[in-house]
């Protein structure tokens, strides 16, 4: 990645998520960035995965090691939204979570943020596009709070 994708890239990130995700995001000297024919910056992979995509709508949709690198680097509950047991392996299975078993959420999370689901735990299960408001999502008792995108896969799956 060169100076002038970071210091751009950095400051969409910024102003996505808040102060400090550029810098979570991209700290990282050694990532990929590949553009688009007319040249502008398109996904970001580093050695962990793709971290974000730049999409034509001048966002950042996340990928699942994005999601980790924001939920390490960003304040506690900042773009996160929290499920149990009960949600966990559907999340885990790339399913959408639902409002009626969302424990807790950031509310600044606008409809159509993009966000990092985890478990109560603390662990990254997936990242997704919020369909609800942060207190919506706790508010509600039916509906579809998160899009997921990217979910992580269970590590236990057929061990039984």
């Amino acid at each position: 990645m060169d100076e002038r994708d970071r210091a751009m890239l950095t400051r969409v990130a910024d102003y996505q998520w808040g102060g400090g995700a550029g810098a979570a995001l991209f700290a990282d000297g050694d990532l990929e960035v590949t553009h688009t024919s007319s040249g502008r910056p398109r996904q970001v992979i580093g050695e962990d995965g793709r971290l974000v995509t730049y999409a034509t709508d001048g966002r950042f949709t996340l990928g699942v090691a994005g999601g980790r690198r924001l939920d390490e680097g960003l304040p506690d509950g900042c773009y996160r939204v929290v499920v149990g047991d009960e949600s966990e392996p559907f999340v885990r299975d790339g399913r959408n979570a639902f409002a009626k078993f969302v424990g807790a959420a950031d509310p600044a999370i606008r409809p159509g943020d993009e966000v990092v689901l985890t478990h109560e735990r603390g662990e990254v299960l997936a990242v997704g596009r919020a369909e609800l408001s942060g207190q919506g999502m706790l508010d509600f008792e039916t509906g579809v709070a998160v899009f997921v995108r990217d979910s992580v896969p269970s590590t236990d799956a057929g061990e039984e």
